[in-house]
C-alpha cells in the first residue's frame, strides 16, 4: 500500500521521484525457521521490479535495498545470543552491519549518483565475498 501510495502522489505532481522498498538478504536464500520472512522479502524485490517498470514512464526510480545481518534494536529482542553468534559467523567482516552502513546506500540510491538505476535490489551484506 505504501508503494502503491508513493507512486500515485509522484505521479500526480509530475515531477519525478524516488522510492527506495526494504527487502532482505534472506529473499534470495533460504535459511530455516524463516519461510514467512523470505516469501515477504521475495514479494517486496518482485514489487521493486514491477513498480520500476510501472514507475519509469513518470520519471520515478524504484529500487530496494536487501541487507544481510543488521542490528536494530527489534533483532536484539528476538534473537537469542546463540543465533546471533552464528549468523555472524556467515559474515566475511564477522560483525553484522551498523544502521547506518544501511542508511549510506538508500542515500545513495536516493541521490543523483545512481540516476540510471531502477528495479534493482542492492545486497548490504558481507555474505557475498
Amino acid at each position: 500500500r505504501c508503494t502503491r501510495a508513493a507512486l500515485r502522489s509522484f505521479r500526480a505532481t509530475g515531477t519525478g521521484g524516488v522510492l527506495v522498498n526494504n527487502a532482505s538478504v534472506v529473499g534470495w536464500r533460504a535459511q530455516r525457521g524463516q519461510a514467512h520472512y523470505a516469501a515477504a522479502k521475495a514479494g517486496v524485490m518482485a514489487l521493486t521490479r514491477c513498480a520500476a517498470l510501472e514507475a519509469a514512464d513518470y520519471g520515478v526510480r524504484v529500487n530496494a535495498v536487501a541487507p544481510s545481518l543488521a542490528m536494530h534494536p527489534h533483532l536484539a529482542k528476538v534473537t537469542s545470543a546463540e543465533l546471533l553468534a552464528e549468523l555472524t559467523e556467515r559474515e566475511a567482516f564477522g560483525r553484522y552491519a551498523e544502521p547506518w552502513e544501511i542508511a549510506n546506500v538508500i542515500v545513495f540510491l536516493a541521490s543523483g549518483y545512481s540516476s540510471y538505476m531502477t528495479g534493482e535490489v542492492v545486497a548490504v551484506s558481507s555474505q557475498h565475498a
